[in-house]
């Protein structure tokens, strides 16, 4: 089992006996995404999978989030945002904007990326780099006025 699998249910136990209600439904909503996961492909998650999930789960959380809001549903926008807290907790600490501009600058480097046709091989390398730690979306963006 890995370290941070091993946490999450630590934290869930806990989460149980504290008796709070919004964070153990968040930290078993992550436990049925991995178990899910590991029935599917038949595999053994490992912590980098782990934080490709708590991403993943983290962005429908503020797509929801948008939509609640839009729809004057303000309660049911706190709870995910009380949500999105309880999942931060298991994610690396952020890069900062340096730190992400140094990665690209490195990983253009590192392909020769002239063009945007190039684009795909610039996020092969920084993905993994980057994963769980800054939003790729914007990371792509940045890729894009550099190549562009």
């Amino acid at each position: 089992m890995s370290d941070l699998l091993a946490q999450i249910k630590a934290d869930m136990k806990e989460a149980m006996r504290n008796k709070e209600k919004v964070r153990l439904a968040a930290i078993r909503m992550l436990l049925a995404a991995i178990k899910q996961i590991e029935v599917d492909q038949r595999i053994e998650v490992q912590d980098t999978d782990i934080l490709v999930i708590l991403d993943k789960m983290i962005k429908q959380r503020r797509d929801s989030i948008s939509q609640f809001e839009s729809a004057d549903r303000q309660e049911l926008a706190d709870i995910e945002k009380q949500e999105i807290e309880a999942l931060q907790n298991y994610m690396p600490q952020a890069l900062t904007d340096a730190e992400i501009s140094s990665l690209i600058d490195a990983a253009l480097n590192e392909t020769g990326a002239e063009s945007m046709r190039d684009m795909g091989k610039v996020m092969a390398i920084l993905k993994p780099q980057m994963q769980g730690r800054a939003d790729m979306g914007a990371v792509s963006g940045k890729i894009k006025a550099k190549l562009g």
